[in-house]
């Protein structure tokens, strides 16, 4: 096998983790969505900025469940402020969009078929019955009152508004999704500070995250049984004990400590609204360390080693060279998916960072079958009849595991 490109890769991936680590150390991050000067960008008709996206479950009172507006401040550029005087009442207006998911057609329309605009245009407004130069919005077909639409005005020749304190309770489980749109063109190069809390009833934690909790303890419970059993078999044979049964402990210890560190981390986010990114670094480092032995351990096993060979020989540098460029890539992945992350939709960076893992996966799986092969061709030639046995049941259990897998990373795609 020709192992030139992973010297490449394990260089490029050095790079990439990091410039991605000193860029988001640079930044606050927090459960609380914090806007920083964010400019607006142009979609269509009008300048918008993504506020969020979460999964919010329901409370009936309103008050456990919400989404919360502090200090939202909007400055336009002294040009846009220059054009109107400093008596003139409402000189620019910035509307704040909440919907749900399954109202997400109800923001926007489109004149005579043609392209959806966000903002009424003259034509939508005789179609539509929308004010011209605001958001178009229609009731939602189970609450009139939703999508949520708040606005905020400018007031003669101020480079700045503020948006008031304001609380919008969630009294429908969904996937909720905030916007700060402006219609005006000449509103154009504006940007935003201030910060929004969503809150679930029983905490901060995400829709999509919330359930992870929980089963962040039962991980760790079944960690432990897992550990208690492999102890005592250790104990119970430990003069018999293998190099490669000490790196089954490590991998068994690094599952263990990762996952209470898992549930740890998101017992703080749901109770804090703080997601600290060292904390989640360390984390999502134990956890790259941890796939990458793992899959190291499978690797050697299906070579022989301890079985049919002492050592790996020349393939030592080979196979450390393999774990140390799934471990970067791994760990750029989790980095990005994970690391300051409070939205509920993934970033488009993890379509790209996980083709690499997905790759070095592939050609693990192609190797490990490889040398499994061989291996079992060896155990053969030596009528080695009780280790070929374990070896083939190995083989049946490593290929189950396989198809498993191909067959969930077809449900998540």
């Amino acid at each position: 096998m020709d192992f030139s490109f992973l010297h490449k890769t394990t260089s490029i991936l050095i790079l990439a983790l990091i410039s991605f680590l000193f860029l988001l150390f640079q930044a606050s991050n927090a459960s609380i969505h914090t806007y920083d000067n964010n400019p607006f960008r142009d979609v269509g008709n009008s300048a918008l900025l993504p506020g969020g996206s979460e999964g919010l479950a329901a409370s009936l009172d309103g008050a456990r469940s919400f989404i919360r507006f502090e200090n939202v401040t909007f400055w336009r550029t002294k040009a846009a402020a220059d054009e109107h005087s400093e008596m003139e009442h409402s000189t620019g207006l910035v509307q704040v969009v909440i919907f749900e998911a399954a109202d997400r057609n109800n923001i926007g329309g489109s004149a005579y078929g043609g392209q959806r605009s966000i903002c009424c245009t003259p034509d939508l407004a005789k179609l539509e019955g929308c004010k011209q130069g605001e958001v178009i919005r229609m009731p939602s077909a189970t609450d009139i009152n939703w999508p949520i639409v708040l606005n905020v005005q400018f007031s003669g020749n101020y480079l700045s508004t503020k948006m008031d304190n304001v609380d919008v309770p969630i009294t429908k489980t969904g996937m909720y999704n905030l916007f700060f749109i402006a219609c005006d063109p000449k509103l154009k190069g504006l940007v935003m500070s201030g910060k929004t809390i969503w809150k679930n009833p029983n905490g901060y934690l995400p829709g999509r995250m919330a359930p992870l909790m929980n089963f962040y303890v039962y991980m760790s419970l079944a960690y432990v049984v897992l550990s208690v059993i492999w102890f005592i078999q250790y104990v119970r044979y430990w003069k018999d004990i293998l190099q490669l049964q000490h790196c089954i402990t490590a991998v068994i210890t690094l599952g263990l400590f990762e996952m209470i560190l898992w549930f740890s981390e998101y017992a703080n986010f749901n109770n804090t609204g703080i997601r600290p990114v060292v904390i989640t670094t360390w984390v999502v480092t134990v956890g790259a360390v941890r796939k990458s032995l793992t899959r190291l351990l499978i690797l050697c096993v299906s070579m022989g080693y301890g079985v049919v060979r002492p050592t790996l020989g020349g393939l030592t540098s080979k196979v450390l060279l393999l774990g140390a460029t799934y471990f970067l890539a791994s760990e750029l992945l989790d980095i990005t998916e994970f690391v300051g992350t409070i939205s509920d939709i993934s970033g488009r960076a993890r379509l790209f960072l996980v083709l690499p893992v997905a790759f070095l996966d592939a050609f693990l799986i192609l190797w490990i079958f490889t040398s499994l092969s061989k291996t079992l061709e060896q155990l053969q030639a030596k009528r080695s009849s009780i280790k070929l046995d374990i070896y083939r049941k190995f083989s049946n259990a490593l290929a189950v595991t396989v198809i498993a897998s191909v067959i969930w990373i077809a449900y998540e795609v």
